[in-house]
């Protein structure tokens, strides 16, 4: 009955998620409409932070033609006092986030104003201006200058690039944080407004608009009547080990001890940040010191006499007032491991503390002498990172972008430089033959030469994240987000069209070609590249998505001998026979198809042209690069204490399998070896039973299967019913072979075909004889051919092995760099090549 219950659960959440995702199509098609403009702030967290004072300055200039405001909340009941502020302004509305009015207010309002990012269905529209103001010049790391930042920073980059403009409070922040953490130098295609923030603007403020404030407070359970008001206002830490009630319980007794502490002539005041503000209003005792979310923070800057933060931003607004900073971080240690920051300590400008006790020090016994040498950091950081805040910038925001003023020397751009751009998207991270040659060949590309951004899927797996973390650091990458919009009748009109291999319908039917344009929006926002390359060439989706990119030169890669690959069997079935089908379907749509080897290229060629009507001048080929360095360094690990040996459960040590401990103390054992994966292309169980016909004969010999797959079992079982119990061994999955490999004496290859077979040029690096069975590619597998090749039987291949025992074949070798060299141009050839394209 459970089962039933949760089945029809899993309906029911599914049917309503095809029906929000059908009102969000149906309201996402109307026109956009002139003079309106939408804002949010902290994804709806209130009326705050830049948009807030945009929308006040917008409101004070009646000859900006705007006509409708319409303000993102996440709670309409949280927010009353600002919705009772405007309840008879019929040209203030109010939406609430999520909501299918809210998508609708989305895809219609002429400008687009937000602090931090809009949700992963978010895509701009023809006719949309956006601005994203970001919410802070950032002391801690950001983008990818943390760890693992740039899988985590897939929606904010995406949000970047379909900005038309970008506020920034100074050129820090400019370069620092646009320029390199989110990498948007290069690719960019906005503009910059450093001119100061808006939120600053708030702290200027007259007697008359301080009093506002106090009253305003007073509203809210907290009377100032007089005192010293010190605001601690602490960033959220965000870290695997502190949760927002942690944070919260400690947050509150911080306040309180400061306050008994300081006594009554003070009034320590907390705001706390947005992800702990509601743990924080949870706790009933505390609202008369606990400042409300809904104030905005720089009103209540504006009344404080003192500030102690932590990692935030906020002091950087704070010093327009050029008043006392205090740096107050308990878990300074832990912070710096797991976030860390762009300026050490030492450089602030104020004391950083670690207890409460050196806080209450510092502010009750500086000298004078102290006051004044912090009094002039202050002014020295003033002067580089609030340079612009001045009262103003409010107005000269919407002056740039309401008005159309351009002031060069506040606008910048990040505009495209001298390199070539280039998009590649990567397949999905899986450990496999594909993905190791993506990440040799990024390893290889000269970054002064070109602009590199990468594209995947999300990546589930812990193995596709180790993948992900091989990707160079200059590399931007795409972590594609959320799914593809539209409507359910739109997308099975798709799949038909990918099911019967019609390659054309995404250009032909304007709804379709619609679908997939927003798509490209969506996930590269106004982003353009002059070579685009489906590195993986084996999904429909992908292949179509980037036919749709602004214009380019397009290249797909072909590694494999591709009509062989839709006959493969995976676990019992041939699963990409009818998957394949609809990416040959588009192939003709490219510039170049790219075979991994000039063999390939032929084959390819000859099946491709004939069956499926591709320019026989589109195919070209480009071999795959090769990581000598990975091989080399990874071959000089220790056999014995490789990561991925079996671990005891309890003590976590590494327990020595019994075939490490031959291989790497008998001198008297000759080791075959293979690397792949376990499936039917690769034939193992072929090179098994070659393997119990030489056995018998060299009883010293033995052969060890590295790798990981399907067929696992089924190997392990021929293997024992071949009586090679303890003579041969199916091991793995490692990510680091080249251990065993660099162990062996003769690398074996059984595959019953290949696309360019890369565990042979590693073989060859570390200086193995090979033996291989005879495939489509393997002529000019290297570039000095040592290769003993032999028919694909049994007897064949037994006959190959057993002249490597007999002295009969040398070791093969491998000049990594002039190889890499020749890869390199055969690339820049590929991806550049233009041949005649047919596009329906």
């Amino acid at each position: 009955m459970n089962r039933v219950r949760r089945r029809i659960l899993r309906l029911v959440r599914r049917a309503a998620r095809a029906l929000r995702a059908e009102a969000r199509a149906w309201v996402s098609r109307g026109p956009v409409i002139a003079g309106s403009v939408l804002y949010e702030s902290f994804a709806g967290n209130g009326a705050l932070c830049n948009p807030e004072a945009i929308f006040r300055e917008l409101r004070s200039t009646p000859d900006v033609p705007i006509t409708r405001h319409i303000w993102v909340l996440g709670d309409l009941k949280a927010n009353r006092d600002f919705q009772k502020e405007f309840a008879g302004d019929s040209s203030v509305r109010f939406v609430r986030r999520g909501t299918v009015g809210y998508f609708r207010a989305l895809a219609t309002s002429q400008y687009l104003v937000n602090n931090a990012t809009f949700p992963v269905e978010f895509a701009k529209r023809a006719g949309q201006t956006y601005v994203n103001t970001w919410h802070g010049t950032p002391l801690k790391l950001m983008g990818y200058d943390m760890l693992e930042g740039a899988a985590q920073s897939g929606n904010t980059l995406r949000n970047f690039l379909s900005a038309d403009y970008l506020l920034s409070q100074n050129s820090f922040m400019t370069s620092k944080m646009y320029s390199e953490a989110y990498r948007l130098s290069g690719v960019f295609r906005g503009r910059i407004i450093e001119t100061g923030y808006p939120r600053v603007d708030r702290q200027f403020v007259d007697d008359g608009q301080l009093d506002d404030i106090r009253a305003q407070l007073r509203g809210s359970g907290i009377d100032i009547n007089g005192r010293t008001v010190v605001l601690y206002a602490p960033t959220w830490n965000g870290t695997s080990f502190w949760t927002p009630e942690d944070v919260t319980d400690e947050l509150v007794s911080m306040t309180q001890e400061l306050q008994k502490s300081l006594g009554d002539a003070y009034l320590v005041l907390l705001k706390t940040h947005q992800s702990v503000h509601d743990f924080a209003a949870a706790v009933g005792h505390i609202s008369h010191f606990l400042v409300p979310n809904a104030i905005p923070s720089n009103s209540v800057l504006a009344i404080a006499d003192i500030l102690i933060t932590d990692y935030s931003s906020i002091f950087f607004d704070y010093l327009a007032t050029e008043r006392p900073i205090v740096f107050y971080r308990p878990h300074d240690e832990a912070y710096s491991d797991e976030r860390g920051t762009y300026f050490p300590a030492e450089e602030l400008p104020g004391p950083v503390l670690t207890n409460v006790t050196g806080v209450l020090e510092h502010l009750t016994s500086s000298s004078e002498t102290n006051k004044a040498a912090w009094l002039e950091s202050r002014r020295s950081w003033r002067a580089k990172f609030a340079p612009h805040d001045d009262g103003s910038a409010s107005a000269r925001v919407v002056d740039v972008v309401f008005r159309g003023r351009v002031n060069a020397e506040q606008v910048q751009s990040l505009a495209p430089g001298t390199r070539t751009s280039v998009l590649i998207h990567l397949g999905g991270m899986r450990s496999n033959g594909i993905t190791s040659s993506a990440l040799n060949l990024l390893a290889h590309l000269d970054h002064e030469k070109y602009d590199v951004s990468v594209v995947f899927g999300q990546l589930l797996s812990r193995q596709q994240r180790a993948n992900q973390t091989h990707i160079g650091g200059w590399i931007r990458q795409f972590h594609r987000v959320g799914g593809m919009n539209g409507s359910k009748l739109t997308h099975l009109v798709r799949r038909v069209a990918e099911r019967f291999g019609d390659g054309n319908a995404h250009w032909r039917s304007p709804v379709q070609a619609k679908m997939w344009q927003e798509e490209w929006t969506r996930c590269f926002g106004d982003a353009q590249f002059d070579l685009v390359v489906d590195f993986s060439g084996y999904t429909a989706f992908w292949a179509t998505l980037l036919l749709h990119s602004p214009a380019a030169t397009r290249s797909i890669w072909l590694h494999n001998d591709m009509a062989a690959e839709t006959r493969r069997v995976i676990r019992g079935k041939m699963r990409m026979r009818r998957s394949l089908p609809s990416v040959f379907a588009l192939y003709r749509q490219f510039d170049a198809m790219v075979s991994v080897s000039a063999a390939l290229r032929n084959i390819n060629r000859e099946y491709f042209a004939t069956r499926y009507g591709a320019k026989p001048d589109s195919f070209v080929f480009a071999t795959n690069v090769v990581n000598e360095r990975r091989v080399m360094e990874g071959s000089r690990g220790d056999l014995i204490s490789l990561e991925d040996h079996p671990r005891d459960p309890d003590t976590e040590e590494i327990i020595v399998p019994d075939w490490a401990d031959q291989m790497s103390r008998s001198t008297e054992l000759v080791w075959f070896c293979t690397v792949g994966r376990f499936s039917t292309e690769k034939n193992q169980a072929r090179l098994l039973r070659a393997f119990a016909k030489v056995h018998p004969d060299y009883p010293e010999s033995r052969l060890i299967l590295v790798g990981y797959g399907p067929l696992r079992d089924e190997l392990e079982s021929l293997a024992l019913a071949l009586g090679l119990n303890n003579v041969a061994f199916i091991v793995g999955p490692y990510n680091n072979p080249f251990p065993i490999v660099a162990a062996a004496d003769c690398f074996v290859l059984s595959s019953d075909y290949e696309g360019q077979p890369m565990v042979l040029l590693e073989a060859a690096i570390v200086g193995l004889p090979i033996v291989s069975v005879r495939f489509g590619s393997i002529e000019g597998a290297l570039p000095i051919n040592t290769i003993r090749v032999v028919e694909q039987t049994d007897d064949d291949l037994a006959a190959g092995m057993r002249a490597f025992l007999r002295g009969e074949v040398e070791a093969s070798t491998l000049d990594a760099v002039a190889y890499n060299e020749a890869a390199l141009e055969e690339f820049r050839g590929a991806v550049t090549h233009r041949a005649s394209i047919d596009v329906g």
